[in-house]
């Protein structure tokens, strides 16, 4: 099973590429952590919001792998703690599906990206740094990994 990261952004901070390849790279090859970078859609001082979130969304929508669950990272979603997403986690692999997280652009996901998400999840009530949010994620799959596990990395 693969798990797809499908974000929105490119060219991101050394310290983002170096913790998100360290927690990625820590997930053991049954459930390997893939990125997938989008081109964000060019904002300038009076761009269309709505005409940007369109062509991110469709950049999204092509990167999807078939047959994969799909799930929005969104701020109007379900919150989860570690230990429900290590639940998720364990469900996904024993589907055999591939899961994708989506990661939209500064602006959020276009309406046709979010009804084609089979769930929504919000990773927090509080607004996160758009960079740090992919390397949230890579460090939380492999938190609910290690809880699976019964590896020593979650102490709760």
């Amino acid at each position: 099973m693969r798990i797809w990261l499908i974000a929105v952004g490119t060219r991101m901070p050394d310290w983002v590429e170096t913790a998100y390849r360290d927690y990625a790279a820590r997930l053991p090859h049954e459930c390997r952590l893939e990125l997938v970078e989008i081109a964000p859609a060019q904002r300038g001082k009076n761009a269309d919001l709505a005409r940007a979130k369109h062509q991110e969304g469709e950049k999204i929508l092509k990167a999807l792998p078939r047959d994969a669950l799909i799930i929005a990272l969104d701020e109007h979603g379900r919150q989860h703690g570690s230990v429900e997403w290590a639940g998720e986690l364990k469900a996904w692999m024993q589907s055999g599906r591939d899961t994708c997280l989506l990661i939209g652009g500064p602006d959020g996901h276009s309406p046709e990206v979010l009804a084609r998400a089979e769930q929504k999840w919000a990773l927090s009530k509080m607004t996160l740094p758009h960079a740090l949010v992919r390397v949230f994620v890579a460090e939380q799959l492999f938190r609910a990994w290690s809880l699976n596990a019964n590896h020593p990395y979650h102490r709760a």
